[in-house]
C-alpha cells in the first residue's frame, strides 16, 4: 500500500530502514474512486492527504459560468492535495478513471515530519515540483502556440505515465479528452481539434478509444519544444 510513497519520497535518494518503517506506520486507509469522482471540492479543510495509489485525476477551477481550467493532470505516485496540511483546498481534484487513494492522516503525517526531518524535506519538495510544473504551465498556455502547447502536453502526460509503469511500447490509457485537452491549454474545441489532426497528420501519434499511441517520440518532442527538466525525475540525495 505504502510502495507508491515510497517510490515517491525516493527520487531524490534512498530512504533509511528507520524512515520507511516512519512512513508504513502512517496509519492510512486505502479508498477507491469511480471515473469522474470529486476526490478533493474547492473550498475543502481536509483531515487527510491523498496520494493517487491508481487511476489519473486532474486539479481544476471552475468559474461562476461554468468555464474550467484544468491546471495540472495526476499519474499514480502523486500526493494530489499536500498543501491542504495548512491551506484550506482552493481548486478541486476529479477522477480521469477509476482507480485507488491512499489517505493519510494530517496529524500523523505532521507527526512524521516532526520526528524524521529529512521525510518531511521530501514532502516539502514535492510541493516545489508541484509549483515547477505550475511555472510550466502558465509559460504553455501564455506563449507557446496552440499546436506547441499540445504536443508539449503529450509529452508531459507520457514522461509521467512512464515514470509510473503505465507506457509499454509508447502505448498507454490516455483518457484526456479534447474537452480536457481544451481546458488544460485554454483553446476552442476546434481550434483543439485542428491542432490534434496536426499532430496525426504529421505522424507524431495516433488517439482512439482512450488509448494513446505515440508513433515519433523524438518529432514529438520537437514539436513541443519539451524538456523534461522542469518534472525534477532525477536529483540528489536530501
Amino acid at each position: 500500500m505504502f510502495r507508491r510513497l515510497i517510490e515517491s519520497l525516493e527520487v531524490l535518494g534512498p530512504l533509511t530502514s528507520g524512515e520507511r518503517e516512519a512512513v508504513e506506520s502512517l496509519g492510512a486507509v486505502s479508498r477507491p474512486f469511480a471515473p469522474g469522482a470529486e476526490l478533493v471540492a474547492e473550498g475543502d479543510a481536509p483531515a487527510h492527504c491523498r496520494l493517487l495509489l491508481e487511476g489519473q485525476a486532474f486539479r481544476h477551477r471552475t468559474l461562476a459560468d461554468g468555464r474550467r481550467q484544468i491546471m495540472s493532470f495526476h499519474t499514480p505516485g502523486d500526493m494530489i492535495d499536500l498543501e491542504g496540511l495548512f491551506l484550506p483546498m482552493d481548486h478541486g481534484l476529479t477522477a480521469l478513471t477509476a482507480g485507488e487513494v491512499l489517505h493519510l492522516p494530517h496529524a500523523r503525517l505532521l507527526d512524521l515530519m516532526d520526528s524524521h526531518p529529512r521525510v518531511g524535506r521530501r514532502f516539502w519538495t514535492m510541493t516545489l515540483k508541484d509549483a515547477a510544473i505550475f511555472r510550466e504551465w502558465i509559460l504553455n498556455i501564455g506563449r507557446r502556440t496552440a499546436y506547441v502547447r499540445i504536443a508539449h502536453l503529450f509529452c508531459e502526460v507520457v514522461v509521467r505515465l512512464q515514470r509510473a509503469g503505465l507506457v509499454d511500447n509508447g502505448r498507454c490509457a490516455f483518457p484526456i479528452t479534447q474537452q480536457h485537452l481544451s481546458d488544460a491549454t485554454g483553446l476552442s474545441a476546434v481550434h483543439t481539434n485542428r491542432t490534434l489532426q496536426a499532430l496525426r497528420g504529421e505522424g507524431l501519434l495516433s488517439l482512439r478509444g482512450g488509448e494513446l499511441v505515440v508513433l515519433d517520440w523524438p518529432g514529438l518532442q520537437a514539436a513541443g519544444e519539451f524538456d523534461s527538466s522542469y518534472l525534477h525525475l532525477r536529483e540528489s540525495a536530501a
